[in-house]
């Protein structure tokens, strides 16, 4: 079905985000999964492409534009052509919102004009080797010093580890327990104790580097703080339906990415004197990945539009990521049966689809996170008329 949320101006730019992949991107992506990191030039040639900062303001270098729909375009770009791994959409849609939101006027001279141009790569750090979907983990702390903050602490699973020249780190400068007492502190490359540990290897999304990240009595300037003090629990809840949101966005473009490339070998590999897509089974289990992507696709665009307005909630951007990474997963894993033994090879794109997709059932909060969240909301107490879309705080476990 032809989707309705796009307009001219939203198609415009996708074939600027194909025209930029086919040229920047996707010729040079091999080594660079080979090589675990994504070069500064492609995020400097990313910048002068109008693709960082899309939401920051003009003013700063940015695109100016608060209309969530141009980040969606980007980020199913770059799922389609299989590019995950350049961290563009963590710069901007999950960190970039904490720029624009929670920075001061200094704070945004000092970083957006970088960010927008590629010269400056961010990072967010909040898991730890002890604490991942439990903020209540955290040990992490940052010890008020007078003109500055004393930041101590392990980072681990940190996207855009190696590269990041700006990180916001979540740390805890109160001894008070739970969740409460957390703040975000940004750390910038050269602070003196600031430590990069190995590049972590893993099996999907090779690309984009992922690192341990150590602070030894790091003096971090009080000028660093962003948003409220002991406030960081609900900057993070703020900002994390859209973060969820992006996943959901790049795991269905990346499903439907292979299941039409797997519609198109089907029909092509031969097979018991036939193609494959002869076959009863063969056909069923098309029509089944078919159906599910279209009905995601249904939900999927109605939340990128609620968000554009204004009006997703915490509820409703978990529902679509818990659903769409699982979908993913289940049709990466479909597809790669379709292939064969050639889908167990590296070489081929399936492959690389089903282990790619892996990760989005626990990164931005694990599927049993999101599930908890939405029953916690459904059947909690709540005054008569009110539905499963009102605004319920989350607890401590969300990541």
């Amino acid at each position: 079905m032809k989707r309705q949320i796009f307009d001219a101006e939203h198609e415009a730019f996708r074939e600027t985000v194909r025209t930029f992949l086919a040229k920047e991107v996707l010729p040079h992506y091999p080594r660079w999964e080979r090589e675990g990191i994504v070069p500064r030039e492609a995020w400097r040639a990313a910048g002068r492409q109008g693709l960082l900062g899309l939401a920051v303001p003009e003013t700063y270098g940015g695109g100016g534009s608060g209309d969530f729909r141009f980040s969606a375009v980007l980020g199913e770009e770059l799922s389609r052509a299989g590019a995950r791994g350049f961290g563009i959409v963590l710069h901007n849609d999950v960190i970039g919102p904490y720029l624009t939101a929670l920075t001061t006027e200094e704070q945004r001279r000092r970083w957006l004009p970088g960010f927008c141009s590629g010269e400056l790569i961010t990072a967010i750090a909040m898991t730890e080797p002890g604490a991942g979907s439990d903020l209540q983990g955290i040990r992490t702390t940052a010890t008020d010093r007078g003109d500055h903050w004393l930041l101590n602490g392990a980072k681990t699973f940190i996207s855009n580890g190696i590269l990041a020249d700006l990180v916001i780190v979540v740390a805890r400068t109160t001894p008070q327990g739970g969740a409460k007492g957390l703040s975000l502190l940004a750390v910038e490359r050269d602070m003196p104790g600031f430590e990069r540990g190995r590049k972590l290897d893993k099996i999907g999304q090779r690309a984009q580097d992922t690192a341990e990240l150590f602070f030894h009595d790091v003096r971090v300037p009080k000028a660093n703080l962003l948003g409220r003090l002991h406030g960081g629990f609900g900057h993070l809840m703020d900002h994390l339906p859209q973060e969820r949101l992006t996943i959901a966005v790049g795991a269905l473009a990346a499903a439907e990415r292979v299941l039409s490339a797997t519609t198109t070998h089907v029909r092509e590999r031969e097979a018991f004197g036939g193609p494959l897509a002869r076959l009863q089974h063969v056909r069923f289990t098309i029509a089944e990945m078919a159906t599910e992507c279209e009905v995601t696709r249904a939900f999927v665009d109605r939340c990128i539009a609620e968000h554009a307005a204004g009006r997703l909630d915490t509820v409703h951007a978990s529902m679509a990521k818990w659903w769409a990474t699982e979908l993913q997963l289940r049709v990466a894993d479909r597809c790669l049966q379709l292939h064969g033994g050639s889908g167990y090879m590296t070489e081929n794109p399936v492959a690389r689809a089903f282990t790619d997709a892996r990760v989005g059932t626990i990164y931005g909060g694990t599927t049993e996170i999101m599930k908890e969240i939405i029953g916690r909301s459904l059947l909690a107490d709540r005054p008569a008329g009110t539905g499963a879309g009102g605004k319920t705080p989350e607890g401590p476990k969300a990541p």
